[in-house]
């Protein structure tokens, strides 16, 4: 594995929700000199490292969830690791009012907001005869309501008038119906054709309006509890075209590739970042029963 990494040129990235030790630029190290971007769910995982990459490329951010305790020391690491800003706020992308508070707080302190990342999402391996309502409600509040909670706030504060770029994070669940994930694949479908909508509407404004779509991830709560680390073992991932598992900071590289004016003429686009994954990789139920029968969907 190690050589094929090598082969590919696969950038550098930590397990952990900590910075990296070092970072190879593929892009100008100031290729978002004097920008702000907010991300919901920044804290960690997908969301954090993005947050980390935006900074490298000369951008300051605000970082949004409910955890007070986890944004604090995220937001720490990537200022001492950046040495660019970091605003730590605390939201909930299901209340609306929560979210006006947090953008307003970020449009005093930086007087701006360039880049959207919603990020925020939860997920679980469940048979949908198992999933609670709630459960599918709770999914569907934070990835789908959420994000169009968020658009719509940071649209009408800023964006509107100064235009902008969003990034919504989502899945390829929906695309040939993946077992236990209905809640989720449900979820990121509805935000594939929100990010479409948004686009078209949104257009005339200056705002683009994209999505990425991962695969597995290493390092992430997504990694682990869907299976991730099983799957690596077992040798799934020799069914993937690039053979491996992505990371964090490939999907920090595409965020930051539609965010930018890297990606200038791009709107309403999906970009897919799985390594093939979807092509190529088993619905195999029988696995994925095995994998969920610890799992909890009680929310």
């Amino acid at each position: 594995m190690a050589e094929v990494a090598e082969h590919l040129d696969v950038p550098e990235d930590v397990d952990t929700d900590d910075c990296m030790t070092s970072y190879s630029y593929i892009y100008s190290p100031d290729l978002l000199k004097d920008k702000v971007a907010f991300i919901t769910g920044g804290g960690s995982g997908i969301g954090f490292r993005t947050a980390e990459v935006l900074m490298r490329h000369g951008c300051d951010t605000a970082i949004g969830s409910r955890n007070t305790e986890r944004l604090s020391v995220a937001s720490k690491k990537l200022m001492a690791a950046t040495g660019r800003l970091c605003l730590p706020v605390v939201m909930d992308v299901r209340q609306p009012e929560t979210i006006g508070a947090a953008v307003e707080e970020t449009l005093k302190k930086f007087g701006r907001i360039d880049i959207l990342i919603n990020n925020a999402a939860g997920n679980f391996l469940c048979p949908a005869t198992s999933l609670s309502f709630n459960a599918f409600k709770t999914v569907m509040e934070i990835d789908t309501i959420g994000t169009f909670n968020t658009s719509k706030v940071v649209y009408e504060k800023w964006m509107k008038d100064h235009g902008g770029s969003i990034v919504n994070i989502s899945a390829t669940l929906g695309y040939k119906g993946q077992a236990l994930q209905v809640h989720a694949g449900s979820a990121k479908a509805a935000n594939d054709a929100m990010t479409r909508h948004l686009a078209v509407e949104w257009g005339p404004n200056k705002v683009r309006v994209n999505s990425l779509a991962p695969g597995p991830i290493s390092g992430t709560e997504g990694y682990r509890r869907l299976g991730g680390l099983r799957a690596q073992s077992s040798g799934v991932f020799e069914t993937i075209p690039l053979q491996r598992a992505g990371n964090k900071t490939e999907m920090a590289h595409g965020v930051l590739f539609l965010a930018s004016r890297a990606a200038s003429y791009v709107t309403g686009a999906c970009l897919v970042a799985d390594g093939g994954s979807w092509l190529t990789s088993a619905n195999n139920l029988p696995v994925l029963l095995g994998i969920a029968s610890s799992q909890s969907a009680k929310l």
